[in-house]
């Protein structure tokens, strides 16, 4: 009765439910599980990040871009001085676009007439040709009306409620400084890329996703640009020259601080039909340059031992060599020293020493300065120099000697100045800025003492010689003068020259080599009725070295100077 009692006393759970214990185990379980699910989830996906990030790193792939990040850089890199002048620079710009079908393919493409819509757009841009515009709307032909138009000009076509006149919003080119330096940029045609120029010789890095985003510096400094172009451009002016070419260039990275070519262009105009004055008389025009290769044969003659004595009276009588006789322009005495005839700028002395000096040393000097090959620059536009081949006669190694027989380009002399003064090293010309641990060692291609000798000889030249106009007070200009007449079929064109002048500044620690070059100068007024360098380029020098001094760290020092004491005893001896 007792174990039926406790039998029917004990409680009976109902099917389906568990004690409360049992479902907070069962609770516990699940919640479990679900996080380790979530930890396994985050180890798969940080495990693959991981491989993926290792095998970018092994592969060397770079992440893709988004599109809205593509979208957000420049479309070609930024070209900008040595300061960070912007010189290019790709912004949004809008064209006008003709499109005939805009209102359909029926009816007119104008609401007006094209001669009315043409006079209308006159109005908005004067420059036109109306009755080629007249001719270009009647023809239903679709295709730009103009490339380059600005937001005010846009808003003035819209007013006129041609459909057909379309606005397009594009990506340009644009050239802040206008004609500034034209050849040395070059242009840009859209779809064709750089032509001419740094833009054509950058144009991979100028486009290339990863590279453009940062501006590429050049040498040139915008402000010495700006003052040889103004300062060129009045000397041609003056003249009545067609043509004219300067370079200011350091001598100790060859670095081209300034380049110019005159007549220039406006790269903002050029396209896809090129653009005029685009030949660059600096590194693409090979000339004679005359009595600026004198310095040069004196200096491989120092060099050389052929002259020792500067005091050495050297026969100045005309030359007769073969069927030619040397002569100098005007009668200076039966015999000169080297520096007297530097200073007259002697065509005979000159030739008599590169005789001594021999065709095998003084062709090898020209070549240890680059004159036997186009000039090192990184321009695609580089002239190659008419250099005598074979063996080298007598006469022409005479006539090489006083610059001519030899036609290269104002580049090729500036480098050579440039050796000359600088210690004796011959660098190659840069338009790249260059960090100091990226100037190149160059070679040596003159003795220290002869680069010394040569700064005496070259201010002297400047104080008491052909070069007196070039002369800058307080900056110690130093150089030589060199006209010559322009080669051409049958012979010499004797009313056509040649007016060069090669120099550096301060000559008693030379830091810039300036070369100018006037084509086909006119005897006028501002030039006392003279076309020789004396009377044409050497002023050009004389007027821009107190510009650009400042501009490059040389201020004027009237209390410092070259010492030619012993050099103007010699000049002065005899005279």
């Amino acid at each position: 009765m007792n174990a039926l009692a406790a039998h029917a006393a004990t409680p009976v759970i109902p099917a389906g439910r568990l004690p409360s214990a049992g479902l907070r185990a069962q609770a516990l379980w699940s919640a479990r599980m679900r996080l380790l699910l979530l930890l396994l989830a985050f180890v798969v996906i940080a495990l693959i990040a991981l491989v993926r990030i290792v095998s970018l790193g092994l592969g060397g792939n770079a992440p893709q871009r988004t599109s809205l990040e593509e979208a957000l850089l420049p479309p070609r890199g930024e070209i900008t001085d040595r300061s960070g002048a912007p010189l290019a620079r790709a912004f949004p710009a809008y064209a006008m676009w003709f499109n005939p079908k805009a209102m359909g393919d029926s009816g007119s493409a104008l609401v007006r007439s094209p001669a009315e819509v043409a006079a209308a757009l006159k109005a908005i841009f004067p420059d036109i040709d109306e009755a080629r515009m007249t001719k270009r709307l009647a023809s239903g032909k679709s295709g730009y009306l103009r490339r380059r138009i600005l937001p005010e000009e846009a808003n003035k076509v819209f007013a006129l409620g041609e459909i057909a006149l379309e606005i397009p919003r594009e990506t340009d080119r644009y050239y802040p400084q206008g004609t500034l330096g034209a050849h040395v940029l070059g242009y840009v045609v859209e779809d064709q890329g750089g032509k001419l120029g740094m833009e054509q010789v950058l144009d991979d890095r100028l486009s290339h996703p990863e590279m453009r985003t940062k501006p590429v510096a050049l040498s040139i400094d915008v402000r010495v640009q700006g003052a040889l172009e103004d300062e060129l451009r009045r000397g041609m002016l003056s003249t009545n020259a067609i043509g004219a070419a300067g370079i200011v260039l350091d001598v100790d990275t060859g670095e081209v601080m300034a380049m110019a070519s005159l007549p220039e262009f406006d790269p903002n105009t050029a396209g896809a039909a090129g653009a005029v004055n685009v030949f660059n008389r600096a590194t693409n025009g090979v000339y004679e340059l005359g009595s600026t290769f004198k310095p040069l044969t004196v200096a491989a003659a120092i060099d050389a031992g052929v002259v020792r004595d500067l005091g050495r009276q050297w026969n100045a009588a005309p030359v007769p060599v073969g069927r030619r006789t040397i002569k100098d322009s005007h009668a200076m005495g039966a015999s000169m020293n080297v520096p007297q005839a530097l200073v007259h700028s002697s065509n005979t002395v000159t030739a008599r020493v590169a005789d001594e000096l021999g065709p095998q040393r003084l062709r090898r000097a020209m070549i240890d300065l680059g004159m036997d090959r186009r000039p090192f620059i990184e321009l695609p536009a580089r002239g190659k120099p008419l250099w005598p081949q074979g063996d080298w006669s007598r006469v022409t190694n005479m006539t090489v000697g006083f610059g001519h027989g030899l036609a290269v380009t104002p580049l090729h002399l500036a480098s050579a100045y440039a050796a000359m003064v600088n210690g004796g090293i011959w660098r190659p010309a840069t338009l790249m800025k260059l960090a100091p641990a990226d100037v190149p060692q160059g070679r040596r291609v003159f003795k220290e003492s002869t680069s010394s000798k040569m700064r005496q000889m070259l201010r002297m030249i400047s104080l008491y010689g052909t070069g007196r106009s070039a002369d800058a007070p307080g900056y110690r200009v130093g150089g030589k003068t060199g006209s010559a007449e322009k080669a051409g079929v049958g012979g010499y064109n004797k009313t056509a020259l040649v007016s060069s002048f090669a120099a550096a500044f301060p000559m008693d620690a030379p830091r810039y080599v300036v070369v100018i070059v006037v084509d086909e100068p006119k005897g006028t007024i501002a030039s006392s009725f003279q076309r020789t360098a004396a009377f044409t380029s050497a002023p050009i020098v004389g007027k821009l070295v107190p510009r650009i001094g400042p501009m490059l760290g040389v201020n004027p020092d009237n209390g410092r100077d070259v010492d030619i004491s012993d050099l103007r005893y010699l000049v002065d001896k005899g005279e």
